[in-house]
């Protein structure tokens, strides 16, 4: 994967697409092979240091948003910044930079409302705005749009190609072809394998759901 590109990992539940996208965001390591992330090999560093590398140079967007229910939107996506070890960030910076990065994906007015009180598709603009706090090489989406009925999955497929043609990295997991589409190119998985590395007019994830 290209600095820059869009890139969508696919394939039916069990494929091994969730444990790629794993290994990929530093989640897990590699049992085998190497994996270089940014032209660092990461495949063998210890816990604490990928956990260092996911803070630094990693933002993840989840399916279940994943934010914590009695925090604000603000303190919600400042969290990455109280994490980061490698730099001492003051609070007034980092409250700054969680505002700034709520306004750029369009919830200037909900930045003290707490998850209950906002929709599915303002929660998973929080978690976009988290992900995006720390100016991350990569942003991984994991099925970003699967608990979003039809109108925020589309306000929310544009935000990521905004921040993609801002320069953003995107890496996508789904195993929906129209959201596949959405992507510059398509990895598809099955059975633990790759079995095609290249664009979503061919790949055979797309024929197969195509067909059914």
């Amino acid at each position: 994967m290209e600095k820059g590109e869009f890139v969508a990992i696919m394939g039916p539940s069990g494929s091994g697409k969730s444990t790629l996208m794993n290994i990929l965001g530093c989640l897990d390591r590699p049992t085998s092979g190497t994996y270089l992330l940014d032209g660092e090999d990461v495949s063998q560093m210890s816990k604490n240091e990928l956990a260092a590398i996911r803070n630094r140079k990693l933002g993840f967007i989840f399916q279940s948003f994943n934010l914590l229910p009695r925090l604000s939107a603000k303190s919600n996506v400042m969290l990455p910044m109280l994490y980061n070890q490698e730099q001492d960030i003051p609070t007034a910076e980092a409250e700054a930079r969680a505002v700034t990065a709520l306004e750029s994906v369009g919830l200037k007015e909900r930045i003290n409302h707490q998850p209950n009180q906002l929709s599915g598709g303002q929660q998973q603009r929080v978690a976009i705005a988290r992900a995006l706090v720390n100016n991350p090489s990569v942003i991984f989406a994991d099925e970003p749009t699967g608990n979003l009925d039809s109108k925020s999955s589309v306000e929310i497929l544009e935000l990521i190609h905004r921040l993609h043609a801002e320069g953003a990295t995107i890496v996508m997991v789904t195993h929906e072809p129209r959201i596949a589409q959405q992507a510059g190119r398509v990895i598809c998985v099955m059975d633990g394998l790759i079995l095609d590395n290249g664009n979503n007019k061919n790949t055979p994830c797309m024929e197969k759901r195509e067909e059914a």
